[in-house]
């Protein structure tokens, strides 16, 4: 009795949303965001699709199952990770090209994003096949959105290689810039990313680290980098980890940004983020790119 009220409650909910008036074209790639860890951040319209199309190509067939059940969804189910990625991605083609409808989908999230896919998509468009997104949920949008950072762009660098090396070569680099920068890190790594950060960050620069988001035991933490080197870190559970803007460098802003070179720095804002609009200004200006920067995040906060 309780799972025929679900359904009948589920059939509500997507009634009173109108998704199924929507068109929902035969032979194309519908790539549905799932949920990060909170099974009710699925969408209405996710499960309408899924329960619709005539198969799902899944990151791991033993996570998506139960989810499915879940909903009473009885879709057929495809394995498509990313040892065989390639291969699936022409069968999921030739079904395309007899107009079934395929769902593609990784165990949280959004594929393509730090999680296979991609190349199932590419193969889908290049042969001519149409795909269309069905959002979700995303940990680096959730991480961002309580963050609070200092600026309207930011870099994402996803999940950095696992050698020493090239690590440090792209944090470095990635801090340098000065923009915010949004990294991805499994949990085993974390201590090491973190005594890493506090070497290549300027020693004020605001990180933030998310953990578990929309789980149980999530949290949300804010640390200047020189904090970082003595913090002890649960390995559990994978980190968002955000690095904000760098810090107005004391005594970086030039006597003589004068109200013309304001101006130009206001017209170029609209059309440009932060950082590109500051590097023309100081390429044209010869003024510092850091002071310019920092004007420009005020006025476009402003």
């Amino acid at each position: 009795m309780g799972t025929i009220t679900q359904d009948l409650q589920q059939d509500r909910l997507i009634a009173l949303s109108e998704v199924a008036a929507q068109d929902l074209p035969a032979g194309s790639l519908y790539v549905v965001g799932m949920p990060i860890g909170n099974a009710g951040d699925i969408t209405l319209r996710a499960l309408w699709v899924l329960a619709r199309v005539d198969a799902i190509a899944a990151e791991d067939t033993r996570v998506t199952r139960p989810f499915l059940a879940r909903y009473a969804i009885d879709t057929l189910v495809l394995a498509a990770h990313q040892h065989n990625e390639r291969e699936m991605a022409q069968q999921i083609v030739e079904r395309l090209a007899r107009g079934e409808r395929v769902a593609l989908i990784t165990d949280a999230g959004t594929p393509g994003l730090s999680d296979p896919g991609a190349l199932i998509v590419r193969t889908a468009i290049d042969a001519g096949r149409r795909v269309i997104p069905i959002p979700g949920p995303s940990s680096a949008i959730a991480a961002l959105s309580v963050a609070g950072l200092g600026a309207n762009t930011f870099a994402f660098a996803g999940f950095l290689p696992t050698g020493a090396r090239e690590r440090e070569r792209i944090l470095r680099y990635l801090a340098a810039d000065k923009q915010p920068f949004v990294l991805f890190e499994a949990p085993h790594r974390i201590s090491d990313l973190v005594a890493l950060l506090s070497a290549v960050l300027a020693p004020e620069r605001r990180v933030v680290l998310a953990r578990e988001l929309t789980k149980k035991f999530e949290t949300i933490s804010v640390h200047l980098a020189n904090e970082l080197a003595a913090l002890a870190l649960e390995e559990r559970g994978e980190y968002v980890v955000l690095v904000d803007a760098a810090p107005a460098e004391k005594g970086s802003a030039p006597a003589d940004i004068d109200a013309s070179l304001t101006r130009w720095l206001i017209a170029l804002l609209e059309e440009l983020p932060p950082a590109r609009a500051a590097a023309i200004a100081a390429k044209v200006s010869g003024q510092p790119r850091q002071a310019l920067y920092s004007l420009a995040l005020q006025l476009k906060s402003g």
